[in-house]
């Protein structure tokens, strides 16, 4: 699917990449309807992963039961939503009964323990066709909504035997309760449902209370999901090295002009640019980019700028997209109030991708 960029094509303004590096500050996309739709399979860093691929925490009995549970939860999907062929009944008189019982799980665990690596496996595992299942974020699935109006979006999915929302907002009533009404009209057409949350604003921890705040949400659908806890360590730095040191503004510069396919922002300016582009086409911000350069990096301002950021790290993380910055280092970009606030779940997941992705990019400057 196509997508509609505005952009002057490099850092200089010249249309060739010949001219320098890519400017995300000179992009404004436009993503239609099918592509979002079309794009509701799991990311690129997700596109291979599997249940045998998940290495558990010895440690951690919680994370091997999960395969165990979700592999089990996948192989019951067969059949549902699907004829002798294998396609979708478009035209039946009334919705299929949902089966009784649990019909969606909700995996419940702090940043990286690999809830997402989970979520993506069940998605393959499941034996359906790909047009006959769904995975998205929960930002993806309310812009969904918004460009197809909810009946139609009901129509879309309501055929599917699998949706997988990965980073279930619940900070946003609205969007919550929107979302969990598409979810009720789902499950009453027999759509199995699979996500994992972020806690609400005000909740500190990553406790077993996240699993409460997130069926007290979503009300009249907490009887359908079975909550599944995977403790753990931040599986992205388990036995690593540190992360890379900010390298200096030349170093990275000249990495970008060397790299086919970088981009080069300044880190404040391409904050500023955030809040022109909804984060919905963050994803497709970042189309045909081999790598990100940041020089000046530094604290984000405010919550909702530094929100914005989580979300573009997200979108960096999920097509695997080094990011190579000069400036403070990225645990220093939410200040000490933002990381002890409601979000501070968000901000550290932010903080561990980045960190991963940096350690990524380091090869991309000349030793």
């Amino acid at each position: 699917m196509s997508t509609s960029l505005s952009t002057s094509g490099s850092a200089s303004g010249h249309p060739t990449a010949d001219a320098g590096p890519l400017a995300l500050c000179a992009r404004e996309p436009r993503v239609p309807a099918e592509r979002l739709v079309a794009e509701m399979v799991p990311p690129p860093r997700f596109d291979s992963v599997r249940f045998d691929t998940y290495e558990p925490d010895p440690a951690q009995p919680s994370q091997t039961e999960a395969v165990t549970v979700l592999s089990g939860f996948a192989a019951g999907l067969g059949g549902a939503h699907a004829s002798g062929s294998g396609k979708r009944r478009w035209f039946s008189k009334a919705p299929k009964a949902a089966p009784a019982g649990p019909r969606g799980v909700y995996l419940d665990g702090g940043y990286g323990v690999g809830k997402t690596h989970l979520l993506a496996s069940l998605w393959h595992a499941t034996p359906a066709e790909p047009a006959l299942k769904a995975f998205g974020t929960f930002v993806e699935l309310t812009n969904l909504v918004g460009a197809l109006g909810f009946q139609q979006t009901v129509q879309t999915l309501g055929g599917h035997r699998l949706l997988c929302i990965d980073e279930f907002e619940l900070d946003d009533p609205g969007d919550t309760v929107l979302v969990s009404s598409l979810l009720s009209r789902l499950v009453e057409q027999g759509v199995a449902l699979a996500a994992t949350s972020n806690t609400l604003p005000g909740k500190l921890g990553e406790g077993r209370f996240a699993a409460a705040d997130f069926l007290r949400e979503i009300q009249g659908l907490s009887a359908h999901f079975r909550p599944l806890r995977i403790d753990g360590q931040d599986y992205r730095h388990r036995g690593l090295p540190d992360a890379p040191a900010p390298f200096s503004d030349e170093q990275v510069a000249k990495a970008a002009y060397a790299t086919p396919g970088a981009s080069l922002d300044d880190f404040p300016g391409l904050l500023d640019h955030l809040a022109k582009v909804h984060p919905s086409r963050y994803g497709a911000l970042t189309d045909g980019i081999a790598a990100v350069c940041l020089t000046d990096v530094g604290p984000v301002p405010d919550q909702s700028t530094a929100l914005r950021l989580v979300v573009l790290a997200d979108r960096l993380y999920d097509r695997e997209v080094p990011v190579l910055a000069s400036g403070v280092p990225f645990d220093r970009l939410f200040s000490e109030e933002m990381l002890n606030g409601g979000y501070r779940k968000k901000y550290f997941r932010a903080i561990s991708r980045l960190t991963a992705l940096a350690r990524d990019a380091k090869p991309l400057v000349s030793q």
